[in-house]
């Protein structure tokens, strides 16, 4: 089911500012060789995602899956200088298309690359961030918001990415699993009063929070 109509997110892709050349190439070479490519965020998120770092300009970062590398050079536009970002993929056989991506991208100093579990990666951290992009296996989505809230910084903000799962979440006949737990999640993060929220239509959902 399309969220927005195609027609639509294509005129948004074209007035808004250009992919860049080595996204342009993560995301060709993405779905001409890596499984499931739908995963990638692609130019439009990717440049909301872009626009979101610029404004919030952070110290640090963290990612919750990684794929192929193509968010986290979106979010590490809008880092400071001396900045940071921690991504984090449990697939070990992504690892070197991921690293090859950063070091095409010559972010090798500010994007750090963690295979493993999230959660027990997230627990080894000592960093307050900025900005946490939730973009993992769904149903872990509420482990990994209770896991970082408090690593967040006092008005920092947590993006948590495919919450309308294909326009399922408003499908009354839509029972599966994913579905009803991000319904459950959505509405753990409409009703958490220790943030600012907005859910965004944009691709497949994106839902703001900002810490109080």
């Amino acid at each position: 089911m399309e969220i927005v109509r195609e027609a639509i997110e294509a005129y948004c892709e074209e007035i808004s500012e250009l992919e860049p050349v080595i996204l342009q190439e993560i995301n060709r070479e993405t779905h001409a060789k890596v499984m499931k490519p739908r995963m990638l965020s692609g130019h439009f998120q990717g440049r909301v995602l872009s626009l979101i770092a610029n404004l919030i300009n952070p110290k640090c970062i963290l990612e919750i899956g990684t794929y192929t590398g193509y968010s986290a050079i979106c979010l590490a536009e809008g880092l400071q200088p001396d900045g940071k970002l921690i991504t984090i993929e449990v697939d070990e056989e992504l690892e070197s298309t991921i690293l090859t991506n950063i070091a095409n991208a010559g972010l090798e100093s500010k994007i750090h690359l963690k295979i493993g579990k999230a959660l027990e990666v997230i627990e080894s951290l000592d960093e307050t961030f900025d900005i946490v992009f939730i973009d993992a296996d769904k149903l872990n989505y509420e482990r990994y918001y209770d896991a970082v809230f408090d690593k967040v910084a006092k008005g920092g903000i947590i993006l948590s990415d495919n919450v309308l799962w294909s326009g399922k979440i408003v499908n009354d006949n839509a029972k599966d699993k994913t579905t009803e737990f991000l319904r459950k999640y959505n509405l753990k993060l409409k009703n958490d009063p220790r943030t600012q929220k907005v859910l965004l239509p944009i691709r497949d959902g994106l839902f703001v929070s900002r810490k109080l």
